[in-house]
């Protein structure tokens, strides 16, 4: 990852952004830290991990921000949400959820950061290869994921029918650490979709294999088959067959107002559902691993319906029960402590998610897509000004050229180098779309066939 004003080796897969005061992320494979302090007023947001379970680290310390029993605390959820940070204080190590003096910020669930980008200015750098952590997987044809029909009406149901109809398929996911996050089985061959930071504890790399429990009081082992930290998503998958599969809506059909329920297990409250509408779509937001680095940027769906610790990795459905997201991340306002729902959570719209997770099961990693440039600040004040464009990349063939400022990217207005690196990986390598751009103070506008990153 690069930081301070050290310039970026360009990689032709991998973009990079140019030194600035406040370097921006490259278009497509990398994106901006935060691992350094929070800038006065900005916020810092943490996501929805699964509960936490590592102990505190041993000894004595006056400046221990946390209480040194909180780790026994049974209600303490490692699957923690984001929480917004007020005050220009640095963001907390990696260590353990645990109760906090108002002098820190509070380290949530599996100490996963999510910034908002709308709402911050960010303090750009690298992602690097985005390739994830595959776990051994066994040898097999695998299967898909089911699918759904576009919605093409939004007619109110009973919510206690459809809760009756999909809690068999949800499953709260007991994580190596004894924490919890949620998840909700895909396939009738017992695919689960849940999220990276689930699967990998409190810890880097995710476990060989975790126990899942049912919402009949059954417990499972499930295989991680894969997971993909850049995206945040995680495949299991349990033995036997004919199991209750939900079906997975078209993330881009969903509307803001949309009526939605949120499922999962949040501080280890297996079966608990929550109701709420779509407060916004495409909400740019970016997350940190436990040592600082930017791991993964979503064009994430708001939701008001409750999120909190625990719920990580379970699904946000439309009202008929169909999956239109996975429940990531939530935002606090708390300064102490670890703070809950405070009605802004964000899940990955399910269409991303799915073609995520097939390729997980069919090759056991995934792709990510870029545009080909790397970005710098952009002096118009809107706009993501492309600093290089990387040479026989997308952006190239669509004969962009270093200096445009790219103002729209397939029908989004692009403020700021979040936003566009977000909406890239929302879309599959091979997507076409249009970006309109300045060059000279005129107007263009040009078609982008998008790529997959190099390995």
């Amino acid at each position: 990852m690069t930081s301070g004003t050290q310039p970026p080796q360009a990689d032709p897969g991998h973009p990079q952004a140019s030194p600035s005061p406040r370097p921006s992320s490259p278009a497509g494979d990398q994106a901006p830290p935060s691992g350094g302090p929070v800038p006065q007023g900005e916020n810092a947001w943490r996501p929805a991990p699964a509960a936490p379970g590592a102990a505190p680290a041993a000894g004595p310390n006056a400046d221990q921000w946390w209480h040194p029993a909180a780790a026994s605390d049974p209600w303490r959820d490692p699957g923690s949400h984001a929480v917004i940070q007020t005050r220009p204080a640095p963001l907390a190590p990696p260590v353990e959820p645990l109760p906090a003096p108002p002098s820190a910020p509070t380290r949530i669930g599996l100490g996963l950061v999510v910034v908002v980008s709308a709402v911050t200015a960010l303090i750009a750098g690298t992602l690097g290869a985005a390739v994830g952590i595959w776990a051994t997987r066994s040898d097999g044809d695998g299967g898909s994921i089911t699918g759904a029909d576009p919605q093409t009406e939004r007619e109110l149901t009973s919510v206690a029918g459809v809760v009756e109809q999909i809690m068999p398929s949800v499953v709260t996911v007991l994580t190596a650490d004894g924490g919890n996050g949620s998840g909700f089985i895909v396939s009738d061959d017992g695919y689960i979709m849940t999220n990276h930071h689930v699967v990998v504890g409190g810890g880097s790399e995710p476990a060989e294999n975790l126990q899942v429990l049912f919402s009949d009081g059954t417990v499972s082992t499930a295989e991680v088959i894969g997971s993909d930290a850049d995206s945040d998503v995680a495949v299991l998958q349990i033995e036997g067959g004919d199991h209750p599969a939900m079906v997975l809506a078209d993330s881009d059909k969903v509307a803001v107002g949309d009526p939605v329920l949120a499922v999962g297990a949040p501080l280890g409250l297996s079966s608990t559902v929550t109701e709420g509408i779509v407060s916004a779509i495409d909400r740019p937001v970016l997350t940190e691993n436990n040592n600082g680095e930017v791991e993964s940027v979503m064009a994430a769906i708001q939701t008001d319906a409750a999120i909190n610790p625990g719920n990580s990795g379970g699904p946000l459905t439309d009202i008929g029960g169909q999956v239109i997201g996975i429940n990531t991340a939530i935002a606090s306002t708390a300064a102490e402590g670890e703070a809950g729902n405070i009605g802004i959570g964000f899940a990955i719209p399910i269409n991303q998610a799915k073609r995520i997770a097939d390729e997980i099961i069919a090759t056991g990693s995934a792709t990510h897509t870029v545009l080909g440039a790397e970005l710098g600040e952009s002096e118009l004040g809107v706009g993501v000004t492309l600093s290089r464009i990387v040479p026989d990349s997308p952006a190239d063939d669509a004969g962009l050229q270093d200096g445009d400022v790219l103002t729209s990217f397939d029908g989004n207005m692009v403020a700021e180098n979040t936003e566009l690196i977000a909406l890239i990986r929302k879309l599959a390598p091979g997507t076409e779309v249009t970006v309109v751009y300045e060059r000279d103070g005129e107007e263009h506008s040009a078609q982008v066939t998008l790529e997959a990153a190099a390995d």
